[in-house]
C-alpha cells in the first residue's frame, strides 16, 4: 500500500499519523524462525509486512524454536524477553508459543497487554496422548485468560475457544488470513495435476491420500506433495515408505518447501488435502484464489473456506470416499470444469491482506487503550 493509496483513505491515513502507536513500538513474539514455510508462519509474515505498510512500529521478537515444548534454555531465554519489555506494552504472542506459557502470562500480564494470537488450540493436533491433550488444554487455558484479548484466524477457533477455553465472546476478534488475488490456474494438464500444499505432518493426513492414491492407478494422474518435511522426520520417512509400499514413486512426488508456490497452484488440475482438522486452511484459500477445484475432508474451518460449488468434502480419515472423488473428477471435465467455475467465482469474496490487516490494526489500538 502506498502513501498515496493510504491517503486516499483519509481517516484511516489521519488516525495513524496522530496515532502514539506510529512511534510506539508493538510487540509480535514468535517462535523459531519466522521464515518457516507453514500456514501459521505466512499468516505471522503477511501480517507483520502489511502492519508495517499501515505505518505501525511493530517489532519482531524471535522465541526459541523448541516452543511449543520448549526446553529449559527457550523458557528462560522468553522470561528475560518479556522482562525486557516496557510497562503498558501491547505484545502479540503467536499461539504456537503462548499456549503453554501460562506461568509466563500470570507472571507479566500486570504490566503487559497481551493479545494470544490462536491459530488453532494445540490440543487439537493430531497424534497426542490422552495426558499430553490435557495438559496443552489446561496450559492453553491458563494463558489465554490472562491474554487482553485472543486474535484467532476462524469463526470456528472463536467457537471452540469460547465453548472449550471458557474465553468471552467479546474477548476474541477474527481476522480471517488473506489472499492475494491473480492469474487463475488453466487446468489443462495431461495427465492432470493432483496439488497437496501442507507440511508433512499427521493432522494433514497424507497417509489417507496416499491409501486413496493406491485405489486410482487405472487412471492418469500425477500428484505432487509440497510442504516442509522436516518438521516431523519420522512420519516424512513413513510417508515415503508408504508410496514406495504402493509402487507409486512414479505418480508421487515429494517436493518440499518452496518458499513461492505459485508456479505449483498456476500448473495443478486439482486441489486435495484431506486434513483431520484445520483451524483456518489457507492452503484452501489459496487454491480457490488460483480456481483450482477442491477435494477435502469435512472438519474444522474447511466448509466455512471450500464452498459446496468449489469443491468436495468427504468424511475425515475416509481414504474409500477420497478415492471415489478424485475418480469422479478425473473422469469427469464437466463436473471438474463447474467446480473451478464456483472457485473462480469463490476466489472474489476472499478477504485482501490489507482487510486482515486493518482488522488486527483496530484490535491493537482497543488493546493500547485499556
Amino acid at each position: 500500500m502506498t502513501i498515496f493509496e493510504l491517503k486516499t483513505n483519509s481517516s484511516l491515513y489521519d488516525y495513524l499519523r496522530m496515532s502514539s502507536l506510529a512511534i510506539t513500538p508493538v510487540y509480535f513474539l514468535v517462535p523459531g524462525d519466522i521464515n518457516n514455510v507453514t500456514g501459521g508462519y505466512a499468516y505471522d509474515r503477511r501480517l507483520l509486512a502489511e502492519l508495517h505498510l499501515l505505518g505501525l512500529n511493530i517489532q519482531l521478537i524471535e522465541l526459541g524454536d523448541s516452543f511449543p515444548s520448549p526446553d529449559a534454555n527457550d523458557w528462560s531465554d522468553a522470561n528475560s524477553k518479556l522482562a525486557n519489555l516496557p510497562d503498558k506494552s501491547v505484545v502479540v504472542v503467536d499461539g504456537l508459543a503462548f499456549g503453554v506459557m501460562g506461568q509466563l502470562a500470570q507472571d507479566y500480564a500486570q504490566r503487559l497487554k497481551f493479545i494470544a494470537l490462536c491459530h488453532h488450540p494445540l490440543a487439537l493436533e493430531t497424534g497426542l496422548g490422552v495426558e499430553e491433550r490435557r495438559h496443552l488444554h489446561q496450559s492453553e487455558e491458563l494463558a489465554i485468560a490472562e491474554a487482553a484479548a485472543v486474535l484467532v484466524t476462524s469463526k470456528n477457533t472463536a467457537n471452540i475457544l469460547a465453548q472449550d477455553f471458557s474465553v468471552p465472546s467479546e474477548k476474541i476478534r477474527i481476522a480471517l488470513p488473506g489472499t492475494d488475488s491473480g492469474q487463475f490456474a488453466p487446468c489443462e494438464g495431461q495427465p492432470p495435476v493432483l496439488l497437496t500444499v501442507a507440511t508433512l505432518t499427521r493432522r494433514k493426513a497424507h497417509d489417507i491420500l496416499i491409501d486413496a492414491f493406491s485405489q486410482l492407478t487405472h487412471l492418469p494422474w500425477q500428484a505432487r506433495f509440497v510442504g516442509c518435511d522436516d518438521f516431523d522426520i519420522e512420519w516424512a520417512n513413513y510417508l515415503r515408505d508408504k508410496v514406495s509400499s504402493y509402487s507409486l514413486e512414479d505418480r508421487v512426488s515429494f517436493v518440499g518447501k518452496q518458499q513461492d508456490i505459485s508456479s505449483e497452484y498456476l500448473n495443478a488440475d486439482i486441489f486435495v488435502l484431506p486434513s483431520l482438522f484445520e483451524g483456518y486452511g489457507m492452503a484452501f484459500a489459496e487454491a480457490i484464489s488460483f480456481g483450482l477445484p477442491i477435494i477435502a475432508a469435512h472438519t474444522g474451518s474447511v466448509p466455512d473456506v471450500v464452498p459446496s460449488n468449489a469443491g468436495i468434502l468427504v468424511p475425515p480419515a475416509d481414504a474409500n470416499a477420497l478415492a471415489n472423488s478424485l475418480a469422479k473428477l478425473l473422469t469427469n471435465s464437466d463436473e471438474r470444469k463447474q467446480l473451478q467455475l464456483g472457485a473462480q467465482i469463490a476466489a472474489k469474496n476472499l478477504p485482501t491482506w490489507l482487510e486482515t490487516a486493518k482488522s488486527v490494526f483496530q484490535l491493537i489500538q482497543e488493546v493500547n487503550k485499556q
